[in-house]
């Protein structure tokens, strides 16, 4: 009995162990395909090459192309709003033609007396004008008739300046029966002159002047039987189709196309 009791435990014994041994080779044999499953997901994990046409990356890739052309299309506005021009404004702000006066003893005078008013209204900008031509016709003959010159030396004008130019010039060539008659036809009758000026400007912007523009503008002056223009107010001078000085068509050149070229090749 006692020998088969030790067989027993002994056959116990080696059951007990087997098992024990079979669990932990079975739990070293869980863990060992678990690691390798682990480190399998972290080397696909970190093999994966980033997408570059991914949704984000895309988005990204816009919103930064975006933000640059806006800012450079906002910089090149305002410098073109910093260096940009006008040209300044002319007007007639009185004319006076003595033979014309049907209320005094005028007819021995020919000559022609005006008031030139030239405004830059520019605020940070001076305008340099060199010598102004001025030229006067009688517009109730066809063609007109050139009758008086003058000129205006050059000068500088400071920003948001204006400046009068007064003279008195002899003019030839009128039919002065004829113009007398038309103006003493009674209160409305007038006779019509015109003032065409041509001169070249060039403006200076901070510390440097651009170059010369050709700027040519003219005007229609109407005269009743006083002598004097009719329209109280001064006559705006318009632009003329004249050529300029250099045989150029005149008018002052705008900075548009220098504008759209500088935000061209600010963009791309």
């Amino acid at each position: 009995m006692v020998s088969h009791a030790k067989a027993c435990c002994h056959c116990a014994y080696d059951f007990g162990s087997f098992h024990r041994k079979r669990s932990t080779v079975s739990t070293h044999f869980l863990t060992t395909i678990i690691l390798k499953h682990i480190n399998r997901s972290q080397v696909l994990t970190v093999s994966k090459p980033p997408d570059p046409f991914s949704g984000g990356a895309m988005a990204e890739c816009c919103q930064r192309c975006c933000g640059f052309i806006i800012t450079s299309g906002l910089a090149a506005l305002f410098l073109w709003l910093s260096l940009r021009t006008s040209a300044p404004t002319c007007s007639i702000q009185d004319f006076y033609v003595p033979a014309l006066n049907i209320s005094g003893n005028f007819s021995g005078n020919h000559s022609l007396y005006f008031d030139l008013k030239l405004d830059n209204q520019m605020k940070d900008k001076s305008v340099h004008y060199a010598n102004i031509t001025l030229t006067f016709f009688y517009n109730n003959a066809t063609p007109h008739l050139p009758i008086a010159n003058f000129t205006v030396p050059e000068f500088k004008q400071g920003h948001k300046k204006n400046t009068r130019r007064k003279a008195l010039v002899e003019a030839a060539g009128v039919p002065w029966s004829a113009a007398i008659g038309a103006v003493s036809n009674g209160s409305s009758s007038t006779v019509s002159f015109s003032v065409r000026l041509v001169t070249r400007v060039k403006y200076k912007i901070v510390f440097w002047y651009t170059k010369r523009h050709s700027l040519a503008v003219a005007g229609d002056v109407e005269v009743n039987g006083s002598g004097k223009k009719v329209k109280k107010k001064g006559i705006k001078m318009k632009k003329s189709g004249a050529p300029g000085p250099n045989g150029d068509r005149v008018g002052v050149v705008g900075p548009m196309v220098a504008a759209f070229a500088l935000l061209f090749f600010t963009l791309f």
